[in-house]
């Protein structure tokens, strides 16, 4: 008798469902526009319920985030404050997910 050969390329050792999700993300170069799809998803989480109540339209084109805001008083404030908001989507999500922001 024969031993039965996998021919697939698969991996035999099994890795936590993170570590695949990952190596999936990676292998179709699909990360960066999960992560894109995850500071729009995650906006709320990290800008707090203030800024995030009064977002009326938030999208990414081009690396650069667009938020449209109803707020005069929050728009200016984030503009003050833009570098920050960068430095926050940079820790959670990686250094040149977003290069720039829009505040409109």
């Amino acid at each position: 008798m024969t031993k039965h050969r996998d021919h697939t390329g698969r991996k035999k050792e099994m890795a936590p469902l993170k570590e695949a999700f990952d190596e999936l993300l990676q292998a179709y170069q699909l990360k960066d526009k999960y992560n894109e799809r995850m500071v729009v998803a995650q906006w709320k989480e990290l800008m707090g319920n203030t800024v995030a109540s009064r977002t009326t339209s938030l999208f990414i084109k081009d690396k650069v985030l667009f938020v449209k805001l109803a707020s005069g008083p929050i728009k200016k404030e984030l503009m003050m404050n833009k570098s920050k908001v960068m430095h926050l989507i940079d820790e959670k999500y990686g250094k040149g997910i977003i290069l720039d922001l829009v505040f409109s």
